[in-house]
């Protein structure tokens, strides 16, 4: 008995890409918050060490086009909207002085799956991301 092996199958390709269309568009959109969370993370831990460094230089102080440690660390947020939150703190370690600087910035996901209030797939729809990064200040030469 001779069987046909050239079946028409027209729609089984069709039916696979609708099957499976929504998981690929689900782990695509779960793939850029995880680069754009990656990105901001970055970008405010920069603001952090560009805010200590102006706070524990004098000489940069002076000739820095940024009058307070909030517009330095700022610097470099100019792609975040809404600017991060700059906070100072300094002090005193074992004789040493320091400055912290804490930059604090709410990333707010752009997958619509999220909206619920239980997060799918453990992807939560809001991450605060807070970087502090303390500086000492290096001894003044003498005169």
């Amino acid at each position: 008995m001779i069987t046909k092996k050239n079946e028409r199958r027209s729609g089984v390709a069709a039916t696979e890409l609708a099957i499976l269309l929504p998981l690929i568009a689900l782990l695509f959109a779960i793939g850029v918050d995880w680069c754009r969370i990656f990105y901001f993370s970055v970008t405010v831990e920069n603001c952090a060490r560009n805010g200590a460094i102006w706070a524990t230089d004098p000489y940069t102080q002076i000739i820095s086009p940024y009058t307070t440690i909030s517009d330095a660390a700022l610097a470099d947020a100019s792609s975040l909207s809404p600017q991060p939150t700059v906070t100072s703190a300094s002090g005193t370690v074992d004789g040493k002085n320091y400055v912290d600087c804490t930059v604090t910035y709410n990333f707010s996901t752009i997958s619509d799956f999220a909206s619920v209030n239980t997060p799918f797939f453990s992807v939560p729809k809001t991450t605060t991301l807070r970087r502090t990064v303390r500086i000492y200040q290096a001894p003044q030469a003498p005169t």
